[in-house]
């Protein structure tokens, strides 16, 4: 007879009897899995390990700025007769903006030469009684005093007159138009304001860390918020040999001469000078190299297996990074899929 106590043993192995045979098939079916997947490889994207160009840049962001600029004020008063230009216009030195009432000053002059000319006459016959010593030398000077002081004031009359015509005092583009036909226009009013496109200026404040990298003269790329699908060519035209202590800046002035002239003085731009190119250097894709603190690596596939290889990286651009040692022509690295891998790991390369 089975007692009790041997009854409820039989009853617990019974019990626990199938959970041991599901666990030993469980490990078995895990272990199987990894075996399989360590045949296999882990699936990876490669690429090449190209040779190109690749450029260094400084980038920075700033509102573009007229080269020159004027605001023409008027010379003399009067009523504004005749507007010759508007708001857009292209405009030379030189050339007549708008025409005031020149009737006064007409006037003036006329008067001032009619004295003249009756001065002038009296100067030559009292130059000949001079000579002739029949007038004194005092009765000569005051009439020769006399004459020269008119001359300067026809002179000043001709000037007045001849500034009843507002012209520009450089070539641009009429920026504003502040008068209209009909205005009385003050002396000193302004007028028109003249803006010079040609070129335009990108003012950047750079760290001083980045002196020793530029120069006069190269070569700068612009893009503008208001035409995003175009870039505008530029250059280097001045650098302020002096560092902002407050700031730890110096001043770098780029051109930029714009002949389609969509390019407006105020526009919000970015500024990438090149300062540095390597040609025919290393390049492979950014996402191949693995950085940490000052190291990187790259996984190098061989024989269906990778190799952690130690890289020592120079300029980048958006899609590429330059590889300075580490890495040789044509070799093929892991760009998709670094993750999950380690030195020795076997790879399945798949299709991109």
């Amino acid at each position: 007879m089975i007692g009790k106590f041997e009854k409820l043993v039989i009853i617990l192995i019974l019990i626990t009897l199938p959970f041991m045979f599901y666990g030993c098939g469980g490990n078995s079916n895990a272990q199987v899995k990894n075996e399989k997947e360590e045949e296999t490889g882990i699936p990876v994207e490669t690429s090449k390990v190209i040779q190109g160009s690749v450029t260094a840049t400084y980038t920075g962001s700033t509102s573009l700025e007229a080269e020159e600029e004027a605001l023409v004020v008027a010379k003399v008063g009067g009523v504004a007769e005749k507007i010759f230009v508007e708001e857009g216009d292209s405009i030379r030195a030189g050339q007549v903006l708008a025409k005031l009432d020149d009737e006064q000053y007409k006037l003036e002059l006329n008067q001032a030469e009619s004295i003249l000319e009756r001065l002038s006459n009296e100067y030559e016959r009292n130059l000949s009684l001079f000579k002739n010593k029949i007038v004194s030398k005092e009765s000569y000077e005051k009439i020769k005093y006399e004459c020269d002081t008119q001359k300067a004031v026809c002179d000043l009359a001709k000037l007045r007159l001849n500034y009843t015509e507002i012209k520009a005092p450089i070539n641009g583009i009429i920026s504003k138009r502040l008068i209209k036909a009909g205005n009385m226009v003050k002396l000193e009013q302004p007028t028109f304001q003249i803006t010079d496109f040609d070129p335009l200026l990108a003012v950047l404040h750079v760290p001083e860390r980045e002196m020793s990298k530029l120069q006069i003269g190269f070569p700068a790329n612009l893009t503008v918020d208001a035409i995003p699908d175009s870039a505008f060519k530029g250059k280097i035209l001045r650098i302020s040999p002096i560092v902002d202590s407050g700031t730890g800046t110096f001043k770098v002035t780029v051109g930029i001469r714009d002949k389609t002239r969509r390019l407006k003085p105020g526009m919000f731009t970015r500024v990438k000078i090149v300062y540095d190119t390597h040609e025919n250097t290393l390049l492979v894709p950014k996402d191949a190299v693995l950085t940490e603190d000052s190291e990187a690596w790259a996984f190098v596939v061989s024989d269906g297996a990778v190799t952690k290889t130690e890289v020592k990286v120079g300029y980048s651009n958006p899609t590429h990074v330059e590889i300075l040692s580490g890495l040789s022509l044509g070799a093929t690295i892991v760009t998709t899929g670094l993750g999950g891998l380690k030195d020795g790991s076997k790879v399945k390369i798949v299709e991109q």
